[in-house]
């Protein structure tokens, strides 16, 4: 397996803990490509700690990274897919990924990823990842799709490399370009929107008022359910995501998990000059009370980050005033 992460100034236990984690890239590309040749990989497996339903590949992908991670620098493992952080003994790193992101895509061959954050190992396992993520010193994902790529930050700017089909050989290509200020795309599940928080409803009534409506521009919505196919398109072209918190059970704090899903994502936006909020509070100041700890999200462009946050910021019988249609800019 062939990576080059020279002239990035990483510690060797970094570089090496890399090099593992896009070696099982690499050989989940292959595995992800046979779906459906060797199994179902989109086959019910169980549940997960956060209730969530697991796929085969979920479990695949978590005993793979495991395995290459084991006898590394990594001496705390936290899963999605495992109740609690796993101790190897030793090491001086602490990683928390979710294995496979978007697993509800597996069988509708959609884009899906690996999303990974990295500290400095604490003294106990929780301590290693209930910190804010600012103390993160990578933070990335491995996204399968047309092509397979890595993006990832180590806290200085972006890097983005691409896997040679057929090899396990990753080539450095140009580096994402900062987020565009200006875009006129959002992610957000739209089914979701009698649930919503007013602040949410009255920013996606704006944008859909479009040309007419106080933002004077028409806007495009996309969904794709896939959190690494998401950042992928925003870090590519700009646009804002929301997963807000709403009012339906277990959903107060939305479904994305906070230690291994929004702080690296977070990480790799703002290092591109992008935002990431629970919707109010930037994400990476956060602190989150347990592993499986839930938070809402938003991240994008920091202009549409920040408007988020102003329709938050009102009092509340101002937004109650603001509702109903009549969104928040209009002059």
């Amino acid at each position: 397996m062939s990576v080059n992460f020279d002239g990035l100034g990483l510690s060797a236990d970094l570089a090496d803990t890399m090099t593992r984690l896009t070696g099982v890239g690499a050989r989940l590309a292959r595995i992800i490509a046979r779906n459906g040749l060797d199994g179902n990989l989109a086959e019910a497996a169980g549940t997960n700690a956060g209730g969530d339903g697991q796929k085969a590949l979920d479990l695949i992908a978590d005993d793979m990274f495991m395995d290459a991670l084991r006898d590394g620098a990594v001496c705390h493992y936290a899963s999605e897919e495992q109740d609690e952080v796993v101790d190897f003994g030793a090491g001086t790193l602490a990683l928390a990924i979710d294995p496979l992101d978007g697993s509800s895509n597996i069988d509708v061959n959609v884009s899906i990823g690996t999303i990974f954050s990295i500290f400095p190992a604490a003294e106990t396992p929780e301590a290693s990842f209930l910190r804010p993520g600012t103390e993160q010193i990578a933070g990335g994902y491995i996204i399968f799709g047309p092509q397979t790529a890595l993006v990832v930050t180590f806290g200085n700017g972006v890097q983005q490399w691409v896997l040679e089909p057929g090899t396990e050989i990753w080539t450095r290509v140009a580096d994402p370009k900062p987020l565009p200020t200006e875009t006129s795309e959002y992610a957000i599940n739209a089914s979701n929107y009698r649930h919503w928080p007013q602040p949410i409803r009255a920013f996606v009534d704006d944008m859909v008022a479009g040309a007419e409506g106080p933002r004077g521009r028409n806007f495009n919505m996309r969904w794709i359910a896939s959190l690494v196919a998401e950042t992928h398109r925003i870090i590519t072209r700009g646009g804002v995501f929301l997963y807000p918190g709403d009012d339906r059970e277990g959903y107060e704090r939305g479904r994305l998990r906070h230690v291994y899903e929004c702080a690296p994502i977070a990480m790799l936006v703002t290092q591109l000059g992008g935002g990431a909020t629970d919707g109010a509070d930037p994400i990476l100041t956060a602190l989150p009370d347990r592993l499986h700890a839930r938070t809402p999200f938003v991240f994008g462009s920091a202009s549409k980050v920040a408007r988020v946050a102003a329709y938050h910021d009102l009092p509340q019988d101002e937004t109650n005033a603001l509702f109903n249609k009549r969104g928040l800019f209009r002059s």
